[in-house]
């Protein structure tokens, strides 16, 4: 059970402090690669101004698995299993992002040319992957997980306001003797944005929804079901209440 697997590398006792470190955290059981993480995130992670911005630049790239020209790191961000991290050219990376390419399986996060993470953005992999085409905008605060099998895609020149959630997976429940969380996940197939969609700030997306290109979501809602293209979404859960084409045959995205 693979959820299980994620807790096991944590909690493990029979393994020593820095094999668990490395396991959750670094990504590899080599000591000479834990040590350059340690020192390259240490001495250059919280540097202030344009010479932290520039040694940020120089040096994280030799711990990530592709780093684009042009890519701008900012202050505090915290890479974990940074092997399967990718960044194409000119990403804007700002101030106290996490980047967590966790998984054995797994291919991690790949990030499309001209993506910009907000303040504080968490894109967090535990076993999925996450995949952000080019010129995507996510505004502060917001959160992308992928739990399980599920990858979480979204797709170029797509906007995502700031305290926005998508992700997570919900687990089986059917047994009372035994705890929820041992029961193991129920992923749904994971999330796909498709191209020039907007979501509003503090929307939530579910596993399992399909949104179309140029779709809108209103702030605040919760997107339960998939939603077809040009249409514009609101409330919770969210419903359709416009398209944006009138003249665009109102389609299910899953039949496309």
């Amino acid at each position: 059970m693979k959820s299980k697997k994620i807790q096991n590398q944590i909690t493990d006792e029979s393994s020593s402090g820095l094999r668990r470190y490395q396991a959750v955290v670094v990504g590899s059981q080599s000591l000479w690669f834990t040590f350059k993480y340690e020192l390259i995130c240490s001495i250059f992670g919280a540097m202030p101004g344009a010479f932290g911005l520039l040694l940020r630049q120089k040096f994280y790239k030799s711990l990530l698995k592709r780093v684009g020209r042009g890519v701008v790191f900012g202050k505090n961000i915290t890479v974990r299993h940074p092997q399967k991290i990718e960044l194409g050219r000119g990403v804007v990376i700002d101030d106290g992002c996490v980047l967590d390419g966790r998984g054995g399986e797994n291919s991690g996060i790949k990030i499309g040319d001209s993506v910009i993470l907000g303040q504080n953005t968490r894109l967090v992999c535990k076993q999925g992957n996450i995949q952000l085409g080019d010129r995507v905008g996510i505004g502060a605060n917001s959160s992308i997980y992928a739990v399980g099998d599920n990858t979480i895609a979204v797709g170029e020149d797509s906007l995502i306001g700031p305290y926005t959630y998508l992700g997570g997976v919900s687990y089986h429940c059917d047994r009372t003797d035994i705890p929820i969380a041992l029961q193991g996940l129920n992923p749904k197939g994971g999330i796909i944005i498709q191209a020039n969609v907007w979501l509003g700030a503090r929307s939530t997306i579910l596993d399992g929804v399909k949104i179309g290109n140029d779709a809108i979501v209103g702030a605040g809602s919760v997107v339960t079901r998939s939603l077809p293209a040009y249409a514009i979404a609101v409330g919770v859960p969210a419903k359709v209440i416009k398209m944006r084409n009138e003249n665009y045959e109102e389609t299910s995205p899953e039949g496309e």
